[in-house]
């Protein structure tokens, strides 16, 4: 990962742990950004993880593509900074992701509403990739706890 993919994976962080210290701080509307590139290793590591050994998300098999939930889990890390919990998650996948791609999530606030145990939240996922072209579109509803 390169030092500025690095950096501006960290300002991302930061943004997404500010909002989530204080509820308030989330506004309907913000967008929240985290960008990786995907390596061969990270496709083959979730490969022996899931056990989803697909024949394209294989080296020697040619290009070798992410698995869609290794990408949308970009997104998630962005929920995982904000303490987010979440109950509902929608995936379309778009597009491929390859190994040594560089994607970068936005996460808009969709819907903001004050429930019992917290904040509920909704968000808008769209991922793209380097060139710009979305590869995943999503969506996620549920909770960060007070």
């Amino acid at each position: 990962m390169s030092g500025e993919t690095v950096r501006q994976d960290e300002r991302a962080a930061d943004t997404a742990a500010e909002a989530a210290a204080g509820h308030a701080d989330l506004t309907v509307g913000q967008v929240l950004r985290a960008q990786r590139v995907i390596t061969e290793e990270d496709i083959a590591a979730f490969a022996a993880l899931v056990g989803d050994k697909g024949r394209h998300h294989l080296p020697g098999q040619g290009q070798v593509m992410a698995h869609g939930l290794l990408t949308a889990s970009l997104a998630t890390k962005i929920g995982g900074d904000l303490h987010f919990i979440a109950r509902t998650m929608g995936w379309e996948f778009l597009k491929p992701v390859w190994g040594g791609d560089t994607i970068t999530a936005e996460v808009t606030v969709a819907a903001l509403r004050e429930i019992k145990p917290g904040l509920g939240v909704e968000f808008a996922i769209e991922i793209r990739n380097q060139d710009g072209e979305t590869v995943l579109r999503g969506d996620a509803e549920g909770l960060i706890r007070r």
